[in-house]
């Protein structure tokens, strides 16, 4: 079957999880789609587990998880078109079901997940800035500096506004009303009186940190969790032409000194009891600690368990200014890629290598789930080579006293946020890259020795020896008349990038597309602008007219084929209004790619330049 594009493959998402009326809300983190579902029985796993573009579904935490990659967003979009959903759908009225940690992991995923990216940005930055500081390459008292400074701290500063935005989507209320009661928490005013105590409300004395409200993040999900309620109560008793002003009003009014008096010191005091409980355990015995969140930190994320720890990790980093939980985590992490290289030198089987090599960059870079899911976890001895590798790891790292001074996604590119940047707080850099170092090798050794004895290993490499040796190459003739052009000068990045197999792009003269070569019609869109064959060989082929052109919902398309028809090479499948379609102000590059690349040796290019239908356009090597 012909890989789908994002576009399809969201459309199958939809009714495999049970249809559009089946969805509650639906958000997206680095790699996953998480569904919240009306009834997740409806949900048809093992069929999405099977779908060509899902790596693996996870029903966790109260959410059905689809774990796509890191190209997640390009099929959430689509889903989220197609489905007429809200960003911010997911009242507290649906926090209702499940048990209690559900309801935890629940909101905690849906607070954190949407600004985890830019968090992870900034915190890189200012690691490779401190690291440009301490090995002289820039002066502290430069303006450069100073602007980079602004660049990758402002956001830590703030980070109370992101989470009211985040937070008041969750809990159902206003984010800009959310915003002003933030806003004069971290006044600059109010923040200075911080430091003097001199801050009081009617009598009231006022008690806040030193640095008052900035770098905060329980007190600001608890008051938007009570703003919820005040502006329900500012609704009912406002007047309805009176409401858009009203309602602010009042709960501001209401909010601000209320979270001043009571639920800012109360989130505070909750915020620094879970410092000191952390503290505690870390303090018995970082190496146990390190071990033990370095060997089950994957499995944390697999069930959904580590949102439970993030706001600690966050917690530690605003309350000392560093975290030692983040660094014991990062052996886990390129763990993970030390086992997926392992697995990509070691199996012949050519998808599982090229899934193996992608799953040890992605890994490299902070994003496991792919390779978890794709690579390790169903080879079993693997994922548990890195688990050992992780802990090691793990037990080294927060042995050595490592810290972190910021947020974000730990990666390799976390490294240089060891280097200390508070005063008279010491951290061991040098251990922390060779506890990194050992657990990619402890993984990587294991995996290469202990291997991933599967029968479907042989049983493949046997398949692929027999099919390469008993087939010659095979032509895929030109679908379209026009000038070819590069797959690297097309606009769209998924086709531009390979993503979708190798391939070429032909700016058609005529808008007849025929058939590239004998085969099944395995793909036809309803609005006529793609259509996929497969050969009778098993080569799958897209051909995609035009860019963004589904946006025309088949307007200026002619359809001549149905799905599943067998077609000889030549025969018309799509007559396409390339006027029309210019007109609209679309582009009509069609990309003709094979979207199983990975099954064969190369996609060659013959390097065309103007090319009539028929005539040979792309070769697939056996």
């Amino acid at each position: 079957m012909a890989k789908q594009t994002n576009q399809e493959l969201g459309k199958t998402i939809i009714e495999l999880v049970g249809g559009k009326s089946n969805i509650i809300s639906l958000v997206h983190c680095a790699t996953r789609l998480r569904f919240k579902l009306k009834d997740e029985s409806k949900a048809e796993t093992d069929e999405l587990n099977k779908l060509d573009g899902v790596i693996q579904v996870v029903q966790s935490g109260g959410q059905y998880q689809v774990v796509i990659g890191s190209h997640v967003k390009e099929v959430y979009n689509p889903i989220m078109e197609m489905t007429g959903l809200d960003d911010e759908e997911g009242s507290t009225d649906q926090l209702s079901d499940g048990n209690i940690l559900n309801k935890f992991v629940d909101i905690i995923s849906g607070i954190f997940t949407p600004f985890l990216g830019a968090l992870a940005g900034v915190g890189i930055l200012r690691g490779f800035l401190t690291l440009a500081v301490t090995i002289g390459l820039l002066s502290d008292q430069s303006g450069t500096y100073k602007i980079f400074l602004a660049a990758s701290d402002g956001f830590m500063q703030f980070l109370p506004m992101a989470i009211a935005i985040t937070a008041a989507r969750k809990f159902k209320t206003d984010p800009f009303i959310s915003l002003a009661i933030t806003s004069a928490l971290i006044y600059p005013e109010i923040t200075a009186n911080a430091v003097t105590g001199a801050l009081n409300f009617f009598g009231i004395p006022i008690i806040m940190n030193p640095t008052g409200y900035m770098q905060t993040v329980i007190p600001i999900i608890l008051f938007v969790w009570v703003q919820s309620y005040i502006e329900k109560f500012a609704k009912k008793i406002s007047p309805d032409a009176l409401k858009i002003m009203m309602v602010p009003l009042v709960t501001i009014l209401i909010m601000v000194p209320l979270t001043f008096i009571a639920i800012g010191p109360l989130g505070t005091i909750i915020g620094a009891g879970l410092g000191k409980g952390y503290a505690v355990i870390f303090g018995f015995s970082p190496l146990v600690a390190g071990l033990i969140m370095g060997g089950l930190w994957q499995v944390f994320v697999m069930f959904g368990m580590h949102w439970g720890l993030i706001p600690i990790a966050l917690n530690n980093l605003t309350t000392n200014n560093f975290d030692t939980m983040t660094p014991m985590l990062l052996g886990a992490v390129i763990a993970q890629a030390g086992a997926a290289l392992a697995v990509a030198l070691r199996t012949k089987n050519e998808k599982r290598k090229a899934l193996a090599i992608s799953g040890t960059l992605t890994a490299i870079f902070g994003i496991t789930e792919p390779t978890v899911y794709g690579v390790t976890l169903p080879l079993k001895k693997p994922f548990i080579a890195a688990c050992i590798g992780g802990a090691v790891g793990g037990g080294i790292i927060a042995a050595g006293g490592v810290k972190i001074f910021v947020g974000g996604l730990i990666s390799l590119l976390s490294i240089p946020g060891f280097i200390s940047t508070v005063d008279g707080v010491e951290s061991n850099v040098v251990i922390g890259i060779i506890g990194t170092v050992v657990a990619f090798v402890v993984s990587f050794v294991l995996t290469f020795v202990l291997g991933f004895d599967r029968e479907d290993e042989h049983k493949d490499n046997a398949e692929t020896s027999v099919s390469n040796n008993s087939k010659e190459n095979e032509m895929i003739k030109a679908p379209l008349t026009g000038k070819v052009v590069k797959l690297d000068d097309i606009s769209d990045q998924v086709f531009s990038s390979g993503a979708l197999g190798k391939g070429v792009g032909i700016e058609p003269s005529s808008g007849e597309l025929r058939a590239p070569l004998s085969g099944k019609v395995t793909t036809v869109f309803p609005t006529g602008h793609a259509i996929g064959i497969t050969s009778d060989s098993g080569i799958e082929i897209l051909m995609h007219i035009g860019m963004d052109t589904v946006e025309l919902e088949g307007n200026g398309f002619d359809i001549k084929v149905t799905e599943g028809q067998q077609v000889d090479e030549g025969t018309l499948l799509v007559v396409a209004d390339l006027v029309y379609i210019k007109d609209k102000g679309y582009s009509t590059i069609t990309p003709v790619v094979v979207t199983n690349t990975t099954s064969y040796l190369d996609v060659l290019d013959l390097n065309q330049t103007d090319i009539v239908t028929g005539e040979e356009l792309l070769t697939v090597v056996k």
